[in-house]
């Protein structure tokens, strides 16, 4: 957590890349870092600068200085402990540079030193209607799932499921349709149980497995406005504003959140030409990949395109409106912003990250 943090871990070089700023906000588990030239401040780098310009450029290689808007919110050491206390709680600020009349980092305020646990809200909220995806029986996990559905896998005090729509709560989304299938009673129960309940709930089942995207044929006149659609084995720590007024201003027709991850080969590899004669080398190759987050922005027109009654996967839907040329966006995330369950490594890794966070 960012209380935790010695503070020159938050400085990053202009000329280092944005992969090693993602590395960074991965290791610090936070998505804002100053650009620091030597002992002057130059700039701050968040995610969302290194989102708009991925997007825009598709590329993480650029240095940080390239990507980093030029207009930010920083205080001065003339300013009110007031003023700043006021600007940082007006569009929730996670930490603000104090910056002298030399163009030097004077300090830090970071925003739990003032308002302590309070979670940042987002100033403006959406309410979209969200599907999760929760029929499936969670093979990857037995043999808990033989005993409870894989939505129902506790990380901490709370199941998985309620994690995923709390955070979609959090940025105003009330309405849920949650596709069930395998112990779908006990799903059911489970929120017939809750008292104040902030969801509202709408159940849909398969009578049998129908794929990633097949059992939204069963609520195609049930929607009528852009909707999430979300796995029930990932917890994605974002802005889905963001998310939602990407895919708007890009006017797609479907946008899918994917983690960037780097691989890199612990070998010297080889690049064959004719022959079999050697073209080229590289020793310890680095590659770097979008992973398919298993969250996703959908029109309310494409639940038409969803045949009935059979297997398919949304990547199925995918491939559909591209073949017609229609518009698939992809919104990339950093790596330690998805969080998996869907198998015992990854969920033992999830339970380490919560471990700070929740009471375990």
């Amino acid at each position: 957590m960012i209380e935790n943090i010695n503070k020159e871990q938050l400085f990053i070089k202009p000329e280092d890349s944005l992969l090693i700023a993602l590395k960074r906000m991965d290791e610090l588990d936070n998505k804002l870092l100053i650009v620091m030239n030597g002992d002057r401040f130059q700039g701050l780098l968040s995610i969302g600068d290194i989102q708009r310009y991925f997007i825009k450029h598709q590329s993480f290689e650029v240095a940080a200085q390239v990507a980093m808007r030029k207009n930010i919110r920083v205080a001065s050491v003339d300013d009110s402990f007031d003023y700043i206390k006021s600007m940082m709680l007006e569009y929730r600020i996670e930490f603000m540079p104090v910056i002298d009349q030399h163009g030097s980092l004077s300090k830090i305020i970071f925003w739990e030193e003032l308002f302590g646990k309070e979670t940042r809200s987002k100033s403006q909220p959406i309410s979209l209607p969200v599907v999760i995806m929760a029929g499936g029986q969670g093979t990857r996990l037995r043999p808990i799932t033989h005993v409870i559905p894989k939505p129902l896998v506790p990380i901490g005090e709370l199941p998985i499921i309620r994690i995923i729509m709390d955070n979609f709560v959090d940025d105003g989304c009330h309405e849920f349709f949650i596709s069930v299938n395998y112990k779908s009673e006990m799903i059911k129960s489970y929120f017939g149980s809750l008292d104040d309940s902030p969801y509202r709930i709408s159940f849909f089942e398969e009578d049998r497995p129908m794929g990633t995207a097949g059992s939204l044929s069963l609520i195609k006149d049930r929607i009528n406005s852009t909707f999430f659609v979300s796995n029930c084995d990932i917890i994605i720590q974002e802005d889905y504003t963001e998310i939602y007024k990407y895919h708007k201003e890009s006017s797609n027709e479907m946008t899918a959140v994917a983690f960037v991850k780097e691989v890199v080969i612990p070998y010297g590899t080889f690049e064959m030409g004719k022959n079999g004669l050697l073209d080229s080398l590289a020793e310890k190759p680095r590659y770097t990949f979008l992973v398919n987050a298993g969250l996703y922005i959908l029109e309310p027109h494409l639940l038409a395109e969803i045949p009935e009654d059979e297997l398919f996967h949304i990547t199925h839907l995918m491939e559909k409106i591209i073949s017609r040329s229609g518009k698939v966006g992809v919104f990339p995330i950093n790596e330690g912003s998805w969080l998996d369950i869907g198998q015992w490594q990854e969920y033992q890794k999830t339970l380490k990250r919560f471990g700070s966070e929740i009471n375990l």
